[in-house]
């Protein structure tokens, strides 16, 4: 795989029938390698070591509705409260992160309403700060730690 613009983090790989698989900590079983997974597996492991997010406060393609449509958060990261704190939308490295990525995660924020948004394809990544009174988000350096 390619190498992306993260800590190093060590991961537990296996290979069955020459397809190769990563552990997911949070969902708790093997998934198939894909460029996306990819990154959303390293940016896992930026919340959970990086910023000190608590693993169990993570939800993994998390399903929700807007206007009957079935949608999916790559990473959604709860507060203690238990609502929705940070939403990760993660590309594949080859995928260039536009307008249209931060729209398409936007449109999920009117449905899980969280504080900040990050945006990686594990090249780039975008960090925001939701400002619900103007309906708009404030680009940040950096996520909040925990």
């Amino acid at each position: 795989m390619v190498a992306l613009q993260f800590p190093s983090y060590s991961f537990k790989t296996k290979s069955n029938e020459n397809i190769p698989y990563i552990w997911d900590p949070i969902r708790k079983k093997y998934i198939i390698i894909t460029p996306e997974e990819w990154v959303r597996q390293h940016a896992i492991q930026y919340l959970i070591q990086e910023k000190k997010y608590p693993a169990e406060w993570m939800a993994i393609e998390k399903q929700f509705t807007i206007n009957t449509q079935h949608k999916r958060a790559d990473i959604v990261v709860y507060n203690k409260s238990l609502h929705p704190h940070i939403i990760v939308e993660c590309k594949a490295p080859n995928i260039k992160i536009t307008q249209e990525t931060f729209d398409q995660i936007a449109r999920y924020n009117l449905s899980l309403d969280a504080k900040y948004l990050m945006i990686t394809n594990g090249l780039q990544h975008f960090y925001c700060q939701m400002n619900f009174e103007k309906e708009t988000y404030i680009f940040l350096e950096k996520l909040p730690d925990y």
